[in-house]
């Protein structure tokens, strides 16, 4: 077990180290930033999460985020308050999704739909490919951060200063790791071309012929920092936004990478493993953590066991901090762009949205809105948006009457109040029952309602129940009650409405007892 794990974490650690190192030039911030992600924040999720085999650093979509939200709090990434605010982020991520930990809203924003998430990452997959174009071409813009069209905008504008040596790194580094990816699937093209592109500056003089390197790496590890929280206002909403997709992510690649003799993913422990890693991490000046699906499946394929593979992982992103800075530094910007939009690329899932139109056009026009808001304004949009109409699409679904005719004994109606009744969705189903009773091919003239779905009563759904028997009384129609929970009970015993109504002897334990009484 000790050797699979140690494979496996290793194996992992070549992916996941680079990749990190790269998303962090996404948010236009030094490539260390990304490198300390892989220590903290994954050794808590390592002591803390459900998942044997995830691995917690940084995504492309979170790092994306993290761009957008210090443009939009007017921090500059390469500012002097950029770690301080970059460590507040991190802890208003943490906290929020602690505050949802206790609050049990794990399954609440698991709700949030398929076709919300798609439409996000195709918009992320958008912004972030076409924010590497400079980088890519060796050009002086640098519009990290600064959505699609000024990132294309900008890449035009500087079209002028492209570095021919700089593109042919870049084709280089590409094509390099789509053939691993595709040829050698074990072998970490991005851990070869870093090997390659440091070994290549290292021998030749690259550099002169205008192939930019990527800022110094010190050596050692972070140094714990305070968060700064001058712009704590501002960075609310994109720390929200984060906070949901750190947890949408991380929950859907623990849940994808589980296998079947492992532990069920608890929804709330993943809240609380993810939202400790943010908050410890964010004295490290580190990027919002959150579980990666690439480096969490070369972990799992390479055999991990438990978490000890993890522990190996931020073992290695250790000795690649105190040892190899010096080396690290030698490599060229034009690889980590190159990595970052094979990356991404994938996220531009074209073809589901393609097949979800001739499934579910519903879902395919929701991805569709998602990821047209992310590409004209900005991701913050288009994840609040998203959520907005995830929640309008469910509030919608809970809102539609389902009533089940559980038995008809001549003018006797059984019927079953399938989704339960709360404030939003009382006045339909109290339509929706007169309508059920009247439109019945034999005249009724007793209902008998089973209320067992019914757990939470609330003065709202009080006064539509009377109003409902009014309703019918005025129609020659008597109602009754079943099956109502004790909870509900108790609240309803304090109304005079209900009294009368367990004294009328219209109240009853189950439906077959009410069916008995009225036939």
């Amino acid at each position: 077990m000790l050797v699979s794990d140690l494979t496996a974490g290793l194996a992992a650690g070549a992916v996941v180290v680079p990749q990190a190192m790269a998303y962090a030039t996404i948010a236009n911030l030094p490539v260390q930033v990304g490198l300390y992600t892989c220590i903290v924040p994954m050794l808590v999720y390592a002591l803390l999460g459900g998942s044997r085999a995830m691995s917690v650093s940084t995504t492309s979509t979170i790092a994306t985020l993290t761009a957008t939200t210090l443009v939009t709090a007017g921090v500059a990434a390469e500012s002097e308050d950029a770690a301080g605010t970059l460590m507040a982020l991190a802890m208003l991520v943490g906290l929020m999704l602690l505050a949802a930990r206790l609050l049990r809203l794990g399954s609440l924003v698991e709700n949030i739909s398929a076709a919300t998430v798609l439409g996000v990452k195709i918009g992320v997959g958008g912004t972030v490919a076409v924010g590497q174009l400079p980088k890519l071409l060796g050009e002086d813009a640098s519009p990290s951060g600064e959505g699609f069209f000024r990132a294309i905008a900008g890449a035009i504008e500087a079209f002028d200063s492209v570095s021919w040596p700089t593109v042919a790194v870049s084709i280089g580094a590409v094509l390099v790791i789509v053939l691993c990816k595709r040829f050698v699937p074990r072998v970490p093209g991005t851990l070869v071309v870093v090997v390659v592109g440091i070994v290549l500056v290292w021998l030749t003089d690259i550099e002169d012929a205008g192939v930019e390197l990527i800022d110094p790496v010190p050596d050692g590890l972070p140094v714990p920092g305070i968060p700064d929280f001058s712009h704590v206002v501002a960075l609310i909403p994109g720390a929200l936004a984060i906070a949901v997709m750190v947890f949408l992510e991380s929950a859907a690649v623990a849940r994808s990478i589980r296998r079947t003799s492992e532990p069920v993913i608890d929804a709330d422990q993943e809240l609380l493993a993810v939202g400790a890693a943010n908050i410890a991490g964010a004295f490290f000046t580190v990027l919002p953590a959150a579980g990666g699906f690439s480096q969490s499946a070369v972990n799992q394929s390479a055999g991990a066991k438990t978490q000890l593979a993890t522990l190996f992982t931020v073992c290695l992103a250790i000795l690649v901090a105190v040892f190899l800075g010096p080396a690290v530094s030698l490599l060229p910007q034009a690889i980590l762009a190159a990595m970052v939009l094979v990356a991404v690329v994938s996220l531009i899932d074209i073809p589901l949205l393609v097949r979800w139109a001739r499934i579910s056009p519903l879902d395919f026009w929701v991805a569709l809105v998602v990821a047209v808001l992310g590409l004209t304004s900005g991701l913050l949009t288009a994840v609040a948006a998203g959520v907005a109409i995830t929640l309008v699409l469910v509030l919608r679904e809970l809102n539609i009457p389902q009533l089940d005719i559980m038995a008809e004994r001549g003018p006797v109606l059984v019927v079953f109040l399938g989704r339960g009744m709360y404030t939003a969705n009382a006045l339909s189903n109290e339509r929706a029952i007169i309508d059920l009773v009247m439109n019945r091919p034999v005249p009724v003239r007793t209902v008998v309602l089973d209320v067992r779905r019914l757990s939470i009563m609330t003065i709202t759904v009080l006064d539509t129940l009377a109003d409902l028997d009014r309703e019918l009384a005025a129609k020659g129609v008597t109602l009754h009650l079943a099956a109502l929970p004790e909870k509900a009970v108790a609240v309803a015993a304090r109304t005079a409405w209900y009294q009368s109504v367990v004294s009328a002897g219209r109240v009853h334990a189950s439906a077959e007892e009410g069916l008995r009484t009225a036939g």
